[in-house]
């Protein structure tokens, strides 16, 4: 086994997963003064918004960077970083998108997040798209990868020569020691009716986050979080989630949230975006002893 292999887990939102603990995470946007204001935020992970902000690889480059603390990567002894860079990429799911996958994960992301996933097929897409290819046969070759061979930028991101990078930039939880999370958002009511079906038939979703604005506008209850149907369908996508023991999300938290959505189940907490302070993380940090 290589020094690679060895390495303890890079990703800070799948580690949380794997030792019981729910994952806190926000979205920022693509550029440097909003990740070095993130990157000595206790969050497990960051996400690039990319679907309703512009989508900007050069800003997401710069916001890599400024994510990063080198001293703390230093005296950690550890190549993860304290925050973990993810990217939500604007491609709906029924448009079977595969390139904005590949370009940000190319820059160094360690997961992608996909708007409006409704179908088996379009959940699939998700998973290939972020999986390089392997021969027939291969330890978790299903579903097979598609994802480009171009490691270079996102190895040296990493910390790793562009050979230990493709050995470790897999899916998890597919493969066991994957670092890249594909998470799909659920945000309408042919999602949620589908929603058993694909994690079911697709292994590799490392999360569920519920889009309830859109949810909302679907159900003809536009911004209406605690209409009676909104509220069910909520609560439906949840249950199905934790019958497959698949993390289920909501974004949007706020403090007075947090503890009633830990309650429930929910695993992973998308604290609003933060402008002054960061009290909704600090709540639930506190609630779950973190």
């Amino acid at each position: 086994m290589s020094a690679i292999e060895n390495l303890p887990r890079l990703n800070g939102v799948i580690r949380a997963f794997e030792q019981g603990k729910p994952a806190f995470t926000t979205f920022t946007p693509t550029e440097a003064g909003a990740a070095t204001a993130l990157r000595s935020a206790p969050y497990d992970g960051v996400v690039f918004e990319m679907e309703h902000l512009p989508y900007d690889v050069r800003g997401l480059v710069d916001g890599l960077q400024y994510l990063l603390d080198r001293r703390q990567i230093a005296t950690s002894g550890s190549l993860a970083p304290a925050v973990t860079p993810l990217a939500r990429i604007p491609a709906n799911g029924g448009e079977m998108n595969q390139w904005q996958a590949k370009q940000v994960l190319d820059q160094g992301v360690y997961g992608v997040l996909w708007p409006h996933i409704n179908t088996v097929a379009e959940a699939r897409n998700a998973v290939v798209a972020c999986r390089y290819a392997r021969p027939p046969g291969s330890p978790y070759f299903e579903p097979g990868g598609i994802r480009g061979d171009g490691p270079v930028r996102a190895a040296a991101y990493w910390g790793m020569t562009p050979e230990e990078y493709c050995s470790r930039a897999d899916v998890w939880p597919l493969n066991p020691q994957g670092e890249i999370f594909v998470g799909i958002l659920c945000e309408t009511e042919r999602g949620i009716k589908n929603l058993r079906s694909i994690l079911k038939e697709v292994p590799g979703i490392a999360a569920v986050l519920i889009g309830k604005a859109d949810l909302a506008q679907d159900l003809g209850q536009p911004r209406q979080y605690k209409h009676p149907s909104v509220a069910a369908a909520i609560d439906q996508a949840l249950a199905i989630c934790q019958e497959f023991k698949v993390p289920c999300g909501l974004p949007g938290v706020e403090s007075d949230d947090v503890e009633p959505l830990l309650e429930k189940g929910f695993r992973w907490l998308m604290m609003m975006t933060p402008r002054h302070s960061h009290a909704a993380l600090e709540k639930a940090r506190r609630a779950t002893g973190r």
